[in-house]
């Protein structure tokens, strides 16, 4: 075991970046990064067909030294300020770095406008020699059908620093500061969000309605102006991809993005609409647990047991090393590595990033990690999640800047799987029946939260996308949201008005659209994996750990057919739903 204060709740240190807004690197890095686009310029002359293979990849490698930098200033910016989103330094930093990366985009745009434009012959003759980079060239000329002028794509580049990525920074800047007030035992609480959503998961039926009903009186409020910046933020992804770029639907820009046909998420979405009624029994079985006639949304993640288990934050680190040392040590040693860099922020404080996420800055670096830790045993599951992103990209850290990150879809296979390893080990520990209980109950809340809930997100993104084409006005897509909860919950789970604003309230289709169908993708996927693992042991070892390592490295189908799995197939799919269908069975028969 290591020291014990490396496992005190602590802010993290972003030194390995740079010391502060202070350091004189940082003008330093501004100033190196400005000659080498200068010295990449150049290289412009030298793109003919005929280039050498040689200079072709002294090239390419000269593009992501530079990329690597950027990369440093944008982490360090954006970690700074998810640590503090109120720090005016941190907002100034942000923005000056993408204005920047902005500025870099457009003098480095005709190397890939080159390259995409580049015949066949000759582009076929340069892969063939790039090595790790290769996939991600590949990708670079999928979008040969969408690209425009380089004078265009410099437009579109400008535009979107005071255009969608300044909407936003308003929407974040709006929300991150919105503060929420709650009476709990006779006293008025102030609270932020990620504390707030801590009672809707309260034993007390009133506390969670009421936790539910401020949430969306504030998000209510500010709907008209929310709603307005959606508004804009979608049509600003249509003018571009659709009208200008002549991608055939919204989502499909985010599906060439992911390198998954089109096709496998219409049969995603297809396979979950049939199997509503598997999570349909799991609302009625929770209810009955509840000793209610029927679920209404407050109670969606009531805990059905007094078990009121709380975990120190030592505990939750040392249960997080064991599941995964249980699987394998390299995974273990490698989520070690995240705590021993000091790059876990695991306190709760105001103005801090609510929720949690990895970041990886750069192959070289560990990633960084943001926690909101508070006891519960769901905050032990999102730590070992979010240190499973990690280690995933730490089993990737040999390829290039280009090739580590595996796309959103594949990108929570590490992440659940650890989680899934940690729900194992806590069930079998556990001598408490009513604790016992509760994790099952929680595994399936999970499983809806990020299955069921999220596709039904993108099928409302895949609605509202249309109908704001069509002049939809807030108070539409609010009626159109509700109408999507509706279908969701069938007649299991009473939905009551004020959830028509929770549209507004989920960043994600704000700041990445169609996002979201990545974590169902992700989940049902690890669902179909964890079988694998359960039935193969030690033999299925290898084929998930190269799934990890290969990163972004290979087109996510090809990858998976490797070990196996087809994706393509309605079967393949509805394998993951066969195993939440064993859950609900495992509870039904309690």
């Amino acid at each position: 075991m290591e020291h014990k204060e490396v496992y005190a709740q602590s802010r993290w240190s972003l030194d390995d970046l740079f010391t502060g807004f202070e350091d004189a690197n940082i003008e330093a890095t501004y100033g190196k990064l400005e000659a080498m686009v200068a010295q990449f310029e150049k290289f412009r002359e030298e793109l003919t067909p005929g280039i050498s293979a040689d200079r072709f990849m002294e090239i390419v490698s000269g593009s992501e030294a530079m990329e690597k930098l950027a990369y440093r200033l944008y982490g360090f910016a954006e970690l700074s300020f998810a640590a503090n989103t109120q720090d005016q330094k941190a907002q100034i930093a942000v923005a000056r770095i993408q204005q920047f990366a902005a500025e870099i985009s457009n003098r480095t745009l005709f190397f890939s406008l080159w390259w995409k434009a580049l015949d066949d012959v000759n582009a076929q003759r340069l892969l063939s020699v790039s090595g790790d980079y290769r996939y991600w060239l590949e990708q670079i000329r999928n979008f040969k059908p969408y690209t425009l002028s380089e004078a265009e794509e410099k437009v579109i580049n400008v535009k979107n620093v005071t255009g969608s990525n300044a909407l936003n920074m308003l929407y974040d800047s709006l929300t991150n500061r919105y503060v929420f007030h709650l009476e709990v035992d006779g006293e008025q609480k102030e609270l932020t969000r990620g504390e707030l959503m801590t009672y809707a998961r309260s034993a007390d039926p009133e506390l969670r309605a009421k936790a539910y009903q401020e949430l969306y009186r504030v998000y209510g409020e500010d709907a008209p102006i929310l709603g307005q910046i959606y508004q804009n933020l979608v049509r600003d992804w249509r003018n571009e991809n659709v009208s200008l770029r002549g991608f055939g639907s919204p989502i499909s820009v985010r599906n060439l993005i992911n390198d998954i046909p089109d096709e496998i998420i219409d049969t995603l979405i297809e396979v979950t609409r049939k199997n509503l009624g598997v999570f349909h029994r799991y609302f009625r079985l929770k209810a009955k647990k509840l000793g209610v006639d029927k679920l209404r949304r407050y109670d969606i993640y009531a805990p059905v047991t007094k078990a009121d288990k709380r975990f120190s934050y030592e505990e939750a680190v040392g249960l997080t090393f064991e599941a995964f040392e249980r699987f394998d040590q390299v995974f273990a040693s490698k989520a070690r590595r995240v705590f021993d860099e000091k790059h876990v922020d695991s306190e709760v404080r105001k103005g801090k990033m609510g929720g949690a996420f990895c970041s990886t800055v750069l192959p070289e670096l560990t990633p960084w990690v943001l926690l909101n830790y508070q006891g519960k045993s769901e905050d032990v599951s999102t730590m070992a999640h979010e240190l499973g992103h990690a280690v995933h990209s730490m089993m990737a850290e040999e390829h290039t800047l280009y090739t580590q990150h595996a796309c959103l879809p594949l990108a929570e296979t590490a992440s659940t799987f650890g989680e899934m390893t940690l729900t194992d080990l806590m069930l079998e520990r556990e001598t408490d029946a009513s604790v016992k209980e509760d994790i099952l109950f929680g595994q399936l809340d999970d499983a809806f939260a990020t299955i069921l809930r999220q596709i039904y997100f993108a099928i409302f993104e895949r609605d509202a996308h249309a109908r704001i084409i069509q002049d939809a006005s807030v108070d539409e897509l609010s009626e159109l949201y509700l109408e999507n909860l509706r279908e969701e919950f069938g007649d299991a789970v009473d939905v009551s008005d004020e959830f028509k604003y929770e549209w507004v309230s989920i960043p994600h289709i704000f700041g990445t659209p169609f996002y979201v169908y990545a974590y169902a993708f992700g989940q049902l996927l690890v669902f179909a994996l964890y079988k694998r693992y359960q039935e193969e042991g030690e033999s299925f070892k290898p084929k998930y750990l190269r799934i990890l390592s290969a990163g972004g490295s290979i087109a996510p189908v090809q990858l998976l057919a490797e070990a196996g799995l087809d994706v393509t197939k309605a079967d393949f799919w509805q394998g993951g739903y066969d195993i939440i269908d064993g859950m609900v069975r495992r509870l039904e028969a309690l």
